[in-house]
């Protein structure tokens, strides 16, 4: 799992449309569901028009690429097309009201069948991988990684990492970002992996020089231009700006880095 490929392929998401709504996921209060799409394949469906909208995407798709070009594991992520017939049939009103409100284009993660929960006091992390995850939720200020919601799968004895909707959390204001992107983040003394992070060094080294600037620009690329509104005059400006604060938070990666280990030295 921890083998970090060589040569950098740019990543490429798949455009899917949803065929068949088999079941709700009722988990925080998202929604996701379980859908078939034209593919024959089941995804977990992450609706734009729930919670935090198309932000919980956006983060979503960062998060699980960069996880991903660090090599990490994480579900294979598509976008997945909801047409306006879905909301019709559905009887119960609230998830009707969802599917509505999420007509156009989503995000989808491979539904891994058969996967169990991470538990921490069940499953065991060595230090390399506890210290790569943990590193890659300080960069992305991912508060979603507590031993109440690991946000972790195990399948086929391997860690999957899936759900980073509530990373990137700066962006749901924009204020003061390029300052944001050079602060610790404190929330990590709640990482279910803190205690076993005791690589945080050599993680850093190793994942500040895989994310190259090109790699960064080519992962912000996949975001789609009708999820970049509002905050920017053009999409690009807006797309740019995600850029930049990773950027800026890579440069300044030990502030990060210190922060976990002071608070892990304060857990043992």
């Amino acid at each position: 799992m921890n083998n970090i490929p060589v040569k950098y392929s740019p990543p490429e998401l798949r455009t899917v449309n949803v065929t068949r709504y088999v079941t709700p996921l009722r988990e925080g209060g998202s929604l996701p569901a379980i859908v078939e799409a034209d593919d024959d394949f089941l995804y977990v469906l992450k609706f734009r028009g729930a919670g935090q909208g198309i932000k919980a995407l956006i983060a979503e798709l960062i998060g699980g690429e960069i996880a991903r070009a660090l090599g990490l594991r994480v579900p294979e992520i598509v976008l997945i097309n909801l047409h306006e017939a879905f909301g019709r049939t559905e009887p119960d009103e609230e998830i009707q009201d969802l599917l509505r409100a999420s007509e156009g284009l989503n995000l989808g993660l491979h539904y891994l069948s058969g996967a169990i929960t991470f538990d921490a006091l069940v499953n065991t992390v060595d230090a390399k991988l506890a210290s790569q995850v943990v590193w890659l939720d300080c960069l992305l200020m991912n508060v979603d990684r507590t031993p109440r919601n690991t946000n972790m799968l195990i399948w086929h004895r391997e860690l999957w990492l899936i759900d980073h909707g509530a990373a990137l959390y700066f962006h749901h204001s924009w204020q003061n970002w390029e300052e944001q992107a050079k602060r610790p983040f404190v929330q990590v003394k709640d990482h279910v992996l803190l205690p076993q992070a005791s690589e945080l060094d050599t993680a850093d080294a190793g994942f500040r020089a895989i994310l190259t600037p090109e790699r960064i620009r080519s992962i912000a690329s996949l975001i789609p231009d009708e999820w970049l509104v509002n905050e920017f005059a053009s999409a690009e400006e807006h797309r740019q700006a995600y850029v930049r604060f990773l950027e800026i938070r890579l440069a300044h990666s030990e502030i990060f880095v210190k922060e976990a280990q002071h608070a892990r030295k304060a857990l043992i």
